[in-house]
């Protein structure tokens, strides 16, 4: 995730169901401190921070309701939930009287033309996943081919980059077994003998998922993930684990920091930090990684990578950590957009180990005609100083395709404050970090670092958590008539709150590289790393599509087709 806004403004400091308990205090009462009790003053002192003005007589009143408040606070705080375990009331993206789109028939297919295989293993690569799974496919490569040249470069490469935290012991195993199966005519699936890797949140048995965390560094799987299992079962193979900012949020893990292969001196962003990494220096196939806000979009933006944020719910997150049960999402970092739906439509499926899941069916067409598409846009989106040249070459590029160009406006709500969801939900994931004080072990302690962000949560009230899910409703509502009118939106990533909207209703994203800007080494949030002048550095940039729910093989198919106007995702960085 990226950093959202947090209304400070808005925190209850010890009042209902958390009164009077400071993230200190509450510690203290997980240790059976002495029973609390409550005062007028002490009510009095709180009204400023939830802008309540109560009588002498009402504060007097409340008193025992608080008392009571504080004692099931205290009681609760003793009980240590597993992560996984999701809230009674999931999210569900659909509305109701949405209809799922109809299962279509038809065999799937790669996109046609790969042309023949390159001799030269740089080319091969960062060739995209769809042309090495044609040259597998034609048995002009192997998957043991293949695999080595990763592992070769990982070796070469990973010490400056940090995208990978360590390596599947078995891949070139893994890779034989591929290649034997391909030769005996058991290819499972499209993607068969492709090398990837994996975000360090998701389980893979015997193998370390350390979340990028301290507390969890020797942390070992029993089993594989949902993800694990279906890639697995497609046949693709296990090169490692990249790098994930600690517990999903930006590019430190473990003291280190993934680099951005087209700028090595600056961070990767995150929190799929080392999955962008590795896919924009080809060092994998293709990456998985996850949102809960921004975590696919903000490192696709900075490394150049095709990243796909999907439906909510449509792939399973069972055995992946969970940081926010109502905002989670799994997709894929890749090098072009079609490897993106082939590999979502390998990891695609509903289960019942997900209380999210939903079973939603995937169509995609490499011949789809762009040209029946509605693209919705806001001229607001696209004006002023800040939005970057290459956006506005996407956009006019969407208008060069020959689809339908329409002009639409989102209502005048208060977005913003949805961010705080984010953060209350990954504080109650890790309650017990903050409550038993581990969270002192996490190497960024900034302030707007979880460690404080957790303390800080803990000040919010349980109505305002409740307001602001109503306004997420009223969000969803907005975003389904602003989708009735377009079928795909094309946006700057960051522009009109439509990161954070996207994510609250559940909308499938494509971020894609647009082109190419000129910009000094960054802070994680994208302001200069170093005061005074600084050499400027040519970096690739995205731009975002945002389509229909459980509607990613149009919203993938505009991609491919803006990707091959701009013609941009050919260059690599020049790494040594």
């Amino acid at each position: 995730m990226t950093r959202s806004s947090i209304d400070r403004r808005a925190f209850l400091g010890a009042l209902a169901a958390g009164a009077g308990a400071t993230a200190a205090t509450a510690t203290a009462c997980a240790q059976e401190s002495p029973p609390f009790k409550a005062d007028a003053d002490l009510i009095a002192r709180c009204e400023g921070l939830i802008g309540g003005n109560f009588t002498p007589e009402e504060r007097a009143q409340m008193l025992a309701s608080v008392d009571e408040g504080v004692a099931s606070l205290r009681a609760l705080a003793k009980t240590r939930f597993d992560n996984a375990l999701a809230p009674a009331d999931m999210f569900d993206p659909r509305l109701p009287g949405f209809a799922l789109p109809a299962p279509r028939r038809g065999k799937k297919s790669l996109p046609e033309g790969a042309g023949p295989a390159p001799t030269n293993a740089d080319d091969l690569a960062f060739a995209p996943a769809w042309r090495q799974a044609a040259w597998l496919r034609q048995g002009q490569l192997t998957s043991r081919a293949l695999t080595q040249i990763y592992l070769d470069r990982i070796a070469a490469l990973n010490p400056k980059l940090n995208a990978y935290v360590g390596l599947a012991p078995d891949a070139l195993a893994a890779a034989d077994r591929a290649d034997a199966e391909r030769r005996a005519g058991r290819a499972h699936s499209l993607l068969h003998g492709l090398p990837y890797a994996l975000k360090d949140l998701f389980d893979a048995k015997g193998l370390k998922t350390t979340w990028g965390a301290e507390p969890y560094a020797d942390r070992i799987a029993a089993a594989d993930s949902a993800v694990v299992a279906k890639l697995q079962a497609a046949g693709c193979v296990l090169l490692g684990k990249t790098g994930v900012g600690a517990l999903a949020y930006g590019d430190i893990w473990l003291g280190k920091t993934t680099r951005n292969p087209f700028n090595p001196d600056e961070g990767s962003s995150g929190s799929s930090a080392g999955s962008a990494s590795a896919a924009a220096a080809g060092l994998c196939s293709f990456a998985i990684g996850t949102e809960t806000l921004g975590s696919i979009v903000s490192p696709s933006h900075r490394c150049g990578t095709t990243g796909l944020r999907p439906t909510f719910g449509r792939v399973s997150r069972a055995g992946a950590m969970a940081l926010c049960w109502s905002l989670d999402k799994v997709g894929p970092l890749c090098r072009s957009a079609w490897d993106t739906i082939l590999v979502l439509d390998a990891i695609n499926g509903a289960d019942l180990a997900d209380a999210g899941s939903i079973d939603a069916p995937l169509a995609f067409d490499p011949k789809f005609d762009v040209r029946s598409l509605k693209i919705g846009y806001d001229p607001a989106w696209f004006a002023g100083d800040n939005v970057a040249a290459p956006d506005r070459a996407a956009l006019a590029a969407a208008k060069a395709l020959g689809a339908s160009l329409v002009e639409v406006k989102l209502p005048d709500l208060p977005f913003g404050q949805l961010g705080d969801i984010v953060v209350i939900e990954a504080a109650a994931a890790f309650e017990g970090l903050t409550l038993d004080n581990l969270d002192d072990q996490l190497t960024w302690q900034a302030d707007q670092a979880w460690p404080n962000l957790f303390r800080a949560a803990r000040f919010q009230t349980a109505i305002a958590h409740v307001q602001r899910s109503r306004l997420r409703r009223q969000t969803m509502q907005a975003m389904d008539a602003l989708m009735a009118k377009a079928d795909v939106l094309i946006h700057p990533n960051f522009a009109a709150n439509l990161l954070l909207i996207g994510n609250m209703t559940g909308h499938p994203t494509l971020a894609f590289r647009s082109g190419f800007i000129e910009r000094p080494t960054r802070t994680l949030f994208g302001a200069p790393a170093n005061p005074g002048p600084q050499p400027m550095r040519r970096v690739p940039m995205a731009t975002s599509l945002t389509g229909r729910l459980f509607d990613e093989g149009r919203l993938v198919a505009l991609g491919a087709a803006l990707e091959a106007a701009l013609d941009v995702a050919k260059e690599r960085p020049s790494l040594i």
